[in-house]
């Protein structure tokens, strides 16, 4: 039986981390350069975690499946990262940042977590800045900020529309200097498929070569996990298209609890679906609603003859247009979190007011004000390369007509169970960046995400893994010759035999698919006792035709991206019955989680604090026998825990 304990500082909130340091055991240099240190993953968090710790003096084994470190997911994000400068003046702080952030996570976040990520924002700005990374500026040269949802300030510092590549590439040049300097063994199409335990610690990984399909061990007296989120368990998300689980899950059968599984961001941005045909969705980044505003015809009629080709968008009158987060929430207005915008969109569609002309699931995203009030030049230096994108793929002008957008699967906050010095369950195993579920509660805030990245990987983690290695250092180093890992080896080969065997007929796709279309209805932006019961009997009978019927054409020892893609797909079955399970289980509305029998009368998410202010970690039993649930009891001592209102 599992005691969760979350090993939170004792003393005021504004002083646990400064706590924390001033009295935690460290590693003197020459004892680093005995100690190694594997790091799966080189996206924000990742990156930034080994190029920080190649540089304090410890050995670094640095992995990631695509071919560069630089083409991690986290190149992707586009609008900005928060922190709590004030450079505007408009009266925030640090305070403020976390009480936006435990907020807009619907009060499902660990406090302490929380305040130590606003606490260390503002380090990451000059860290960026340091390195080079481009930042938006204002006329004089000082940094600029714009605005994004669930804050009344303006604290995202952005890279034009392209601020996670910006940021990647300046913690890519970081772990490129440890790299050549010989601290950062970098290691790309190596794609983690298993962790090793030796007495109980995590040890090492076994993994899997994806151009030759050979099976490598490798050891290490601490793992680190930064390998993003589960999202691609939909089939169509904002995700990159190999982003998967496999790590965190496979870690998770190996002891590594998983917390808050039904806890999945949706974003209100993205170019809507076209076709059965598609294999990923396209974001439109949230900085859009700081100028853009979202409505939909007031009337339905309008709306039936725009899908029907008999109106165009421009030809809507003002009175006749719905601004409705507007009208619903005037306080924020089109800024509101993601979750309320995204709900609101599809409340609006499901009432026949959408206007995609195949499905009717799409709203208007409109610049006309904007770019009558500022001038189409303004508009074109905010937001060009996001305006050039979309004409790309609608071949529509949006400086000319409305986007239309709808909300789709984009982040996780569910993940594996970290305390406050990222150590898992399991010793040794330390969980980073969107792999945890510690920072975000039941909703991100947008611009949060590469936030969390770089200050676990550069201020974060540095520190707290130093607590747990001043112990290891006279611990030799592995051999990977061990009856643990020989263990590990095997059952991963004879995993990889068994897909290969099965020789059925339908294809990987037509699976994930499946199971995409499943999760989407039943647990995706509104559930429900009966659909959730529903999902976890079609995922058992999908899993289940999944090993009797799968075709993988191809050999294991050579390029297999089938065989990859079935690996994948067989954790995101499993994992998507626990998800189903989590939502079933929390009676209650909150962040992304929406339970249509909780709701307010307004139709707005309505939370259980009395029965449900805990983490819900889950603990793998075994193949085939149900998780059992562990619950970290969330304390809340700074902050008033009432129902989010963003009317006023």
């Amino acid at each position: 039986m599992y005691k969760l304990n979350s090993r939170t500082p004792e003393g005021p909130l504004e002083q646990k981390w400064s706590n924390f340091k001033s009295n935690q055991n460290l590693v003197n240099p020459a004892n680093k350069r005995k100690l190694d240190i594997i790091v799966v993953g080189t996206g924000l968090a990742g990156a930034s975690a080994a190029a920080t710790m190649a540089e304090l003096g410890f050995n670094v084994i640095n992995f990631c499946y695509q071919d560069s470190p630089r083409r991690a997911h986290s190149i992707s994000a586009q609008g900005g990262i928060n922190a709590a400068k004030n450079y505007q003046g408009d009266g925030d702080s640090v305070y403020r940042l976390f009480y936006d952030t435990v907020k807009g996570g619907d009060y499902r976040s660990r406090e302490a977590n929380v305040y130590r990520l606003a606490e260390v924002s503002n380090n990451i700005i000059d860290q960026c800045v340091g390195q080079g990374v481009p930042f938006a500026r204002e006329y004089g040269g000082m940094l600029d900020n714009r605005s994004f949802g669930g804050a009344l300030v303006s604290r995202t510092f952005y890279a034009r529309g392209q601020t996670g590549q910006q940021l990647l590439l300046g913690a890519y040049s970081a772990l490129s200097r440890q790299v050549k300097k010989g601290k950062v063994t970098s290691i790309s199409r190596e794609e983690m498929v298993d962790l090793v335990l030796v007495d109980g610690r995590a040890r090492g990984i076994i993994s899997r070569d994806l151009i030759t399909g050979e099976i490598r061990r490798y050891a290490a007296h601490a793992v680190v996990l930064a390998t993003g989120g589960y999202g691609n368990t939909f089939f169509l998300s904002t995700m990159a298209m190999g982003a998967n689980v496999n790590a965190a899950w496979q870690s998770h059968k190996k002891g590594a609890l998983f917390s808050n599984p039904c806890f999945v961001q949706i974003h209100p941005t993205c170019i809507p679906q076209h076709g059965d045909f598609q294999s990923k969705l396209t974001l439109m980044s949230e900085s859009l609603r700081n100028d853009g505003r979202i409505w939909v015809p007031a009337k339905k009629e309008d709306a039936e003859k725009i899908r029907s080709g008999e109106l165009k968008p421009k030809e809507i009158t003002e009175e006749d247009r719905d601004y409705f987060l507007e009208r619903r929430y005037p306080a924020f207005g089109n800024l509101v979190p993601r979750d309320v915008a995204s709900r609101a969109a599809k409340e609006r569609c499901d009432a026949g007011h959408g206007v995609e002309k195949e499905t009717g699931l799409a709203v208007y995203l409109d610049f006309s004000d904007a770019i009558e009030r500022l001038g189409k030049d303004t508009i074109e230096e905010k937001y060009g390369n996001l305006f050039q994108m979309y004409e790309k793929i609608t071949d529509h002008n949006p400086y000319e007509t409305p986007m239309m957008i709808y909300p789709p699967i984009h982040y996780t906050m569910g993940g594996i169970w970290d305390d406050y010095e990222l150590m898992t369950t399991i010793p040794g195993l330390f969980a980073i960046g969107e792999c945890n579920f510690s920072d975000h509660g039941a909703n991100r805030l947008g611009a949060s995400a590469l936030m969390q990245g770089l200050a676990d990987g550069y201020f974060v983690l540095p520190y707290t893994i130093q607590n747990y290695l001043a112990d290891q250092i006279n611990v030799p180093r592995f051999k990977t010759d061990s009856p643990e890992f020989e263990e590990a080896d095997k059952k991963i080969k004879e995993r990889f035999d068994k897909l290969m065997n099965i020789k059925g007929k339908r294809t990987t796709d037509s699976f994930h698919k499946e199971l995409g279309r499943i999760m989407w209805e039943n647990v995706g932006m509104a559930r429900t006792e009966k659909g959730l019961q529903k999902t976890i009997g079609l995922i058992q009978d999908l899993r289940a035709e999944f090993w009797k019927d799968l075709k993988i054409p191809g050999e294991q020892t050579e390029l297999n991206q089938e065989l990859e893609k079935a690996n994948r797909v067989a954790d995101f079955m499993e994992i998507g019955e626990l998800m189903a399970r989590d939502a079933l289980h929390r009676e209650e509305s909150c962040g992304g989680h929406f339970r249509e029998e909780y709701q307010t009368g307004e139709g707005e998410a309505l939370r259980n604090d009395k029965d449900f202010t805990y983490v819900a970690s889950w603990e793998f039993k075994g193949e085939d026998k149900e998780h059992e649930m562990h619950k970290e009891a969330l304390v809340f001592e700074n902050i008033e825990v009432k129902q989010r209102d963003y009317k006023k």
